[in-house]
């Protein structure tokens, strides 16, 4: 650690800090531009200036300087730093004068405004007026795609968005053409942005330069009530504020939490939005003469009841979608249970996973921030920049600024960074389980090796054996990091972790998802949110969810359900951490929270739940489940299910790995009732086809 006297405080900071992060641990505020914490420094908006005494006669920029280039007083003592010097103070002020010369000052139509680095800076460290009035420069604005707008004469050139790109997502699209007063920041060649978490560089943008697209003139910051919640477009679970207006999701912005996102979220994450609005489920529906016409909430919960009664209970079904909570699956099963039905499957997908091998054989145990610390990875049937692209950036960086090898087996994808092709198939992971393989030999020098295994890896018929090879690699280093866990399952839905706590997974004798799907199946199939598998005719469907996609359009009876912005609702994300996500708003017309449908649905087939409010449904759920009241931390697996799983053996076939998504825009019923997304799969496809070509 080294001493340093900021503004007459003495604070201890370590060497490597930059003056800026002395100055801020000492609770000194420095105004800054182009400074960010998650990218290289740039220093070049010049905000952040301090005066350092025995230094150079003019103000240093804080974020460019390390305490270690401090010089010490004459008789040791240590460096001095002002921050509200008079000379701090008039640089200040000139810097701002600088960066105002040209901005168009155009605050009352501007998206930013309410939120704008540069207004508050203006007001905390500008001048009341300009001495300059000759005309300002106008730069034309870009079209960068249907995500991020631009105003390019806004721009104050501080580079977030050009380190973001190049840095975090790994696909250098932007940057600075021209010099002085000719300078723009443009797509090199003129094309809409590809990546995945785009949206971010809205965040970054300090001025109104790039704003939303689909959020532009829809409301003001002071406008809209804040909901922090988590994402459930993937299985990451990503830390969200939700923006509403009245009953309307107006935006969708990221929290910071290190631990899982960071502070960055996926676009499909940000922009879904819409899809929350479009194709909603607002009134139960019945089916008669092969039409779905709308019903009362008592006709349509008899009609399903009378059906269950009539029917031979191994001939019910239910089949859990990929978006619900942990209290309506739970709340499923305890009515299932009571009923006497076995049949219960959460893996629309049909992915081999078992919560009979223990929890560590469905967990990404090293956990998301695991990423940082892993010495080499392997990813198995998984494109981690569709399925999961905050985690992709993660190990983007963990390649780039730590050399770890990336080894991948499955699919070819450009991954954002080099990752070395092993192979397509099982005969490659046999390969470097026998030790045959290049790589294996990178894994077997790593003390923290990591396996991740995609969702599409297990949902074949052979996704048992593939576990249990993942788990003998990741098993075969276990001595060398104590308390290592290599084997990270990446999973592609929200709700799959928590299902398979709850035991969501047919009992002895009962039939899994795609069983209950195929044609005499069953007799009467209950759908909670199950939009991702096709129910063959003959069965009585019954949907529970919140838009109209294909099991709606399948179902004899629809109970309209709340979307996950509409409820209060507990999620446990692919590492296992329990999450809570938050009502924003209402769900609309006579739609209803899925717990409370399913309650009501238990007093018409006689089997009472015993609980009338949401809290007494999570005090049942927490007793007997206990780790579900742990919010926000992560019950680890047991590492003697590694052991286990890692003797399961069985039968690998020589298929080729195929990956869970294959189309990152679309992957759910929000998803797919977004026209923001529909517009970006479009662009997608459009632009790999030319690429084909």
């Amino acid at each position: 650690m080294t001493k340093i006297i900021v503004d007459g405080a003495e604070v201890d900071v370590p060497a490597e800090y930059t003056i800026l992060q002395a100055c801020e641990a000492a609770g000194a505020e420095i105004p800054r531009f182009c400074y960010h914490e998650r990218l290289s420094i740039a220093g070049n908006c010049r905000m952040c200036l301090v005066e350092v005494k025995g230094g150079p006669p003019k103000p240093v920029a804080s974020c460019a300087m390390g305490v270690r280039d401090l010089r010490p007083g004459p008789n040791g003592e240590p460096p001095v730093v002002s921050t509200r010097s008079p000379m701090v103070k008039k640089a200040r002020e000139g810097v701002m004068e600088f960066l105002l010369i040209n901005h168009p000052l155009d605050c009352p139509i501007c998206d930013q405004g309410g939120e704008c680095d540069l207004q508050d800076q203006a007001m905390a460290y500008g001048v009341s007026g300009s001495r300059f009035h000759e005309n300002k420069r106008a730069v034309e604005d870009k079209h960068i795609g249907p995500l991020v707008k631009t105003t390019m004469t806004r721009c104050i050139h501080c580079t977030r968005c050009v380190r973001f790109v190049t840095e975090v997502t790994g696909v250098a699209e932007l940057g600075a053409i021209g010099r002085g007063e000719d300078m723009e920041i443009t797509t090199y060649l003129e094309s809409a942005l590809s990546s995945e978490l785009q949206g971010n560089v809205i965040d970054l943008c300090p001025v109104g330069a790039l704003t939303s697209k689909p959020y532009a003139f829809q409301a003001r910051p002071w406008e809209l009530s804040k909901t922090e919640s988590i994402d459930v477009m993937d299985a990451l679970g990503s830390a969200i504020r939700v923006d509403a207006r009245g009953r309307e999701v107006m935006r969708i912005l990221p929290r910071v939490n290190d631990e899982v996102n960071e502070e960055w979220i996926s676009d499909k994450t940000r922009f879904v939005w819409d899809g929350l609005r479009a194709q909603r489920l607002d009134r139960p529906y019945v089916r008669e003469g092969g039409r779905l016409r709308p019903a009362s909430w008592p006709e349509a919960l008899a009609k399903v009841a009378e059906k269950i009664k009539t029917t031979d209970k191994a001939r019910i079904g239910a089949i859990v979608g990929d978006l619900a909570a942990a209290e309506e699956m739970f709340a499923l099963k305890d009515l299932l249970s009571r009923l006497g039905v076995a049949n219960i499957d959460a893996r629309q997908d049909g992915a081999a996973i078992d919560p009979a091998a223990g929890r560590a054989s469905y967990l990404f145990n090293p956990g998301i921030a695991g990423v940082d610390e892993a010495d080499a990875i392997l990813i198995v049937g998984s494109n981690p920049r569709l399925e999961a692209p905050v985690l992709n950036a993660r190990i983007r960086r963990a390649w780039r600024q730590r050399g770890v090898r990336v080894g991948l087996i499955g699919e070819r994808a450009d991954l954002t960074y080099g990752a070395e092709h092993i192979g397509a198939g099982t005969d490659s992971l046999i390969e470097l389980v026998e030790g045959k393989h290049s790589f294996a030999r990178v894994l077997a020098g790593a003390s923290r090796p990591l396996i991740l295994i995609g969702a599409g890896a297990l949902a074949r018929p052979d996704g048992a054996a593939v576990l249990s090879a993942a788990a003998r690699l990741a098993q075969g280093v276990e001595a060398r990091a104590e308390g290592w866990n290599g084997l990270a399952v990446l999973h592609a839905a929200a709700s799959r972790v928590g299902a398979l706590d709850l035991g969501l997974v047919p009992g002895e004798g009962a039939k899994t998802a795609a069983e209950m799907a195929a044609p005499g199946g069953l007799d009467v199939a209950i759908l909670l949110g199950a939009d991702e598998i096709e129910v063959a005719p003959g069965a009585f469907v019954v949907y529970l969810g919140s838009h109209g996609d294909r099991g709606a359009h399948r179902a004899d009876v629809i109970l309209p359900g709340a979307a996950y912005t509409e409820k209060s609702g507990l999620y446990v994300n692919t590492e296992g951490r329990v999450q809570v996500a938050n009502r924003a708003t209402f769900p609309p017309g006579e739609a209803r929270e899925d717990w409370a449908i399913l309650r009501a649905l238990s007093d018409q087939v006689g089997a009472r739940l015993p609980y009338d409010s949401l809290a007494q449904l999570r005090a049942a759920l927490v007793a007997a489940h206990p780790h579900f009241g742990a919010v926000d931390a992560v019950a680890a697996g047991d590492p003697a299910d590694l052991s286990r799983l890692a003797q399961a053996g069985g039968a690998l076939s020589g298929d080729v790995f195929l990956n869970a998504v294959s189309d990152f825009h679309l992957t759910n019923p929000i998803a797919r009732a977004s026209a923001i997304m529909a517009e970006m799969s479009a662009l997608r496809q459009g632009s790999l086809a030319e690429a084909a070509e």
